[in-house]
């Protein structure tokens, strides 16, 4: 690895990551270990590092490194968790996550972008997932889960997340419209009972197939 790469993904660290309050040792470690320019699409390689969501095609786009540590702090994974990503993409956030936890399913709407990912997934080195291809609002899923992860926003809150959780899992989601939305951490605390913060504003593709926010007419 030439030096320039190894010093580029430390500014990014430290320069983007950190400067959004993410200051977890092993969210930090696992951005700095895991290597972001063998995710990128070869022509956007010079993008590895930036602070921008790079392109992946279909109209997708990998979540730019504040929001990828801002998840992952969030989320406080443990090495015993089991972890349902919602929107592989180029596989990158699922080999963070991988490496926080026990086990990963990650699903991807897209065949090229899951294929694409198991390439990624498989040249890190990363055994402790596995990646799907379907769309999450026809899914059944090997519930429940400690923690889930949701790439792409969702117009309105959709319960079936929240219901896939086990007691005291973790459910990240961007919930909204643009420009401004919100990112969310939802807790489930007991079998009916959840605690929700706002985590921070931002802006997302919606997933493929998610349920529109109802529109009054007059």
């Amino acid at each position: 690895m030439s030096i320039n790469v190894e010093a580029a993904r430390t500014q990014m660290v430290n320069q983007q990551v950190r400067a959004w309050d993410v200051l977890d040792p092993a969210v930090l470690a696992v951005l700095t270990q895991v290597p972001r320019e063998q995710f990128v699409p070869p022509r956007f390689r010079n993008l590895a590092f930036a602070d921008t969501g790079v392109p992946l095609g279909h109209g997708q786009f990998m979540l730019t490194p504040q929001i990828e540590g801002r998840l992952l702090q969030a989320l406080s994974l443990r090495g015993t968790d089991r972890v349902l990503e919602v929107g592989t993409g180029s596989g990158f956030l699922t080999a963070c996550l991988a490496r926080l936890s026990r086990q990963v399913t990650s699903l991807e709407i897209l065949p090229d972008l899951a294929e694409g990912a198991r390439r990624n997934l498989r040249g890190v080195a990363t055994w402790n997932t596995e990646v799907h291809i379907g769309d999450v609002f026809s899914y059944r899923p090997d519930a429940p889960y400690d923690v889930i992860a949701v790439t792409g926003s969702l117009p309105k809150p959709d319960d079936r997340f929240r219901q896939w959780l086990a007691a005291g899992g973790r459910l990240f989601r961007v919930t909204g419209e643009g420009p401004l939305m919100q990112a969310r951490l939802l807790t489930r605390q007991g079998p009916e009972q959840w605690a929700e913060t706002t985590l921070f504003e931002t802006s997302l593709p919606a997933l493929l197939h998610a349920p529109p926010l109802s529109k009054f007419r007059f």
